[in-house]
């Protein structure tokens, strides 16, 4: 029997990915890495390790996820090491949970490798802290994308009422919802909206930001696309004072000695 590793490859940043996470690259016979995952990773895979492209587009499926769960089995069985490479963490909305039940199913070892989820790394490289001690005391990750023939299950008054910063995945194809949700339930118009897309990506990211009232309009102006995070709050405006990444050309750290 072989082992299989679920691994947070991170929000995009080669640099953010754990160490724990960069030897599950290096000792993999198979990988099978998402579309959001930075490619670059893929060069500490072994020449002879194999390469298995599973991401998902909205309506476009590389793989499908029984697929997935049938393939790491399968590898597994024939006693190879297997990573599964995840963006951000996998335990964040990224299925990963789903495929170690069917992992511990099949009585196949696992482990779980936690990564830096983009909820809170996106905004960081935006300038934005996701908590503050006078601005922000509670932070909620919520998916802005419904699952299909499913009833909306978010408690959005919850949400506008009880916290403080919010971090929305996968929403943008939905903002009109959202906006239209987070109003209804009394937030208020003039509460700070930023979309950041491609968080963390040195050559990719974009920040807009604006208010409830005023930030569908500025994605449409701006064209922005997923993957994005939403994040709605009172810490965004700290932007203005903090923000570091998208103009300051930062560096790779080198290690020496």
């Amino acid at each position: 029997m072989g082992k299989v590793y679920i691994v947070g490859a991170g929000p995009g940043d080669v640099d953010l990915i754990t160490v724990k996470g960069l030897r599950c690259i290096e000792c993999a016979d198979v990988i099978l890495y998402d579309r959001l995952i930075n490619k670059e990773l893929l060069n500490y895979a072994r020449q002879d390790a194999q390469l298995i492209f599973c991401g998902k587009l909205p309506q476009q499926h590389a793989m499908i996820q029984e697929h997935i769960n049938q393939t790491l089995v399968s590898y597994a069985q024939q006693g190879l090491i297997v990573t599964r490479l995840k963006g951000g963490d996998p335990f964040v909305f990224g299925r990963g949970a789903e495929e170690a039940e069917v992992l511990a199913k099949h009585h196949i070892p696992f482990e779980i490798v936690p990564g830096i989820t983009s909820g809170i790394a996106a905004p960081a490289y935006a300038g934005i802290p996701v908590t503050h001690r006078d601005l922000s005391s509670s932070f909620a990750m919520v998916t802005g994308h419904m699952q299909e023939g499913k009833d909306d299950a978010i408690r959005w008054e919850s949400l506008a009422k009880g916290i403080d910063t919010i971090a929305i995945y996968m929403g943008v194809g939905n903002l009109p919802y959202i906006r239209q949700q987070l109003l209804k339930y009394g937030r208020e118009e003039g509460t700070p909206v930023a979309v950041i897309h491609w968080g963390t990506f040195a050559d990719k990211q974009k920040t807009v930001t604006g208010t409830l009232a005023t930030i569908e309009e500025i994605v449409q102006t701006e064209n922005i696309q997923n993957p994005s995070i939403i994040l709605v709050g009172e810490v965004v405006a700290l932007r203005e004072t903090i923000h570091w990444f998208e103009h300051n050309n930062p560096q790779p750290i080198q290690v020496t000695g």
